[in-house]
C-alpha cells in the first residue's frame, strides 16, 4: 500500500536525500523503513565492527583478511540496521503516530502495512544471515546472539529511564564481532572495547533523544535525555570519559602502537568538542552533533587501521 502523498510523508530530519529525489517511487517507503534516507545509524552500528576488525588484525599481525571483513561488516551493518529499524517501526507504530518527528514514518503514515513491513523485515534478516555465514562458526553464533537484545530494545523506553544502555548493548555488538571473526573467541580486549563503545552510545544517543524530550514527556516515553535534563553536560563528560578510558584499556591489552593512540586522542577530542557545543534546547544542533559521531568513530578507525598495517609489515 503506497500512500498517494508519498513525497510529503517524510520524517523531518531525512529530507533532501537520494531516497526522496532519486529512488523509484514504489521503493521509497521500504527504504525509509530501513533508514536508507538517514544512514547515520548504520554508520554508528558499523564503526564498532570496524574498530574490532582492525584491532584484532593488529593483534594477529596479519591484515590479509581485513579488507574482506571491512566489506562484509559494511553490508551486514546496513542491512541489519535496516531490519532493526523495521522491527522498531512495527512495534512503535502507535507511539510514532503521536510524536511530531516520527508520525510521518511509513507505517503510521499509511505507506506500508504491518504485514508488508514484516515481510520486508524477514527479507533483510535473510540477507544479513547470508553475510554472517561468511564468517567462522563462532562468529555466526556470536552474531545470532545479538538478536535477543535487538528484539527487546523497542520496549525498553516504556519501562526504564535507561533505554540507551540497551541500545548500547545492541549497537556495540560489533566490537565483539571482529575478534570472533579473527580469533574465534572473545577475550578481555574485546570486552573492554565493547564496554567502551557502550558508554559512547549512551552519550551520543542521549544527545539524539533531546530532540524528542518534550513529546516523550507528553506520552510517557523514558530516556536518559529526560533523566539527565539540565545535567546532560555533566553526564556526557562521564560517559564520554569512560568510553575513552575503556577503549584505551583495550589498546593497552592489545599492545597497540602510536597510530592507534593517535586515533583515540582524536576520537576523545571530538567527543569533548561535542560537549562544549551542545545546547540541549536546540534540536537542530543536537542532530548535527549526534551525526558528527560518525566522524569521531572514523578517526579512531583510521588510527587502528594504520596501526594494524604497521604491525603486520
Amino acid at each position: 500500500m503506497i500512500h498517494p502523498a508519498d513525497g510529503a510523508a517524510r520524517v523531518a530530519d531525512s529530507t533532501g536525500n537520494w531516497v526522496d529525489t532519486r529512488a523509484p517511487q514504489w521503493s521509497r517507503p521500504y527504504l525509509r523503513l530501513s533508514r536508507f534516507d538517514r544512514p547515520i545509524g548504520s554508520w554508528l552500528l558499523l564503526l564498532p565492527c570496524w574498530w574490532s576488525a582492525a584491532l584484532a588484525a593488529g593483534m594477529a599481525n596479519d591484515v590479509r583478511q581485513l579488507p574482506l571483513q571491512i566489506v562484509l561488516f559494511f553490508i551486514g551493518a546496513f542491512v541489519m540496521r535496516g531490519a532493526g529499524c523495521t522491527w522498531n517501526d512495527i512495534t512503535d507504530r502507535d507511539l510514532d503516530a503521536r510524536v511530531e518527528r516520527t508520525r510521518s514514518r511509513p507505517i503510521p503514515a499509511g505507506q506500508v502495512s504491518v504485514r508488508q513491513a514484516s515481510a520486508f523485515l524477514v527479507a533483510q534478516a535473510l540477507i544479513g544471515l547470508l553475510v554472517l555465514v561468511q564468517f567462522n562458526g563462532f562468529a555466526v553464533l556470536t552474531g545470532i546472539a545479538s538478536l535477543l537484545i535487538v528484539a527487546i530494545y523497542p520496549f525498553m523506553k516504556r519501562i526504564t529511564w535507561w533505554p540507551q544502555v540497551v541500545l548500547g548493548l545492541a549497537f556495540s555488538w560489533g566490537a565483539l564481532m571482529g575478534f570472533a571473526a579473527t580469533f574465534a573467541q572473545i577475550d578481555l580486549t574485546a570486552l573492554a572495547l565493547y564496554a567502551g563503545s557502550i558508554s559512547w552510545v549512551i552519550g551520543y544517543d542521549t544527545i539524539y533523544a533531546h530532540q524528542d524530550a518534550e513529546d516523550d514527556a507528553l506520552i510517557g516515553i523514558k530516556s536518559t535525555a529526560r533523566l539527565f535534563a539540565e545535567r546532560t553536560h555533566q553526564a556526557l563528560v562521564l560517559f564520554y570519559a569512560v568510553a575513552a578510558m575503556l577503549i584505551g584499556a583495550a589498546l593497552v591489552l592489545a599492545h597497540a602502537g602510536w597510530p592507534a593512540w593517535l586515533g583515540l586522542a582524536a576520537f576523545a577530542a571530538h567527543l569533548a568538542w561535542q560537549i562544549r557545543r551542545l545546547k540541549i534546547d536546540d534540536s537542530a544542533l543536537c542532530l548535527r552533533l549526534f551525526k558528527s559521531n560518525r566522524d569521531a568513530g572514523l578517526l579512531l578507525f583510521a588510527g587502528l587501521v594504520v596501526d594494524a598495517v604497521v604491525r603486520a609489515a
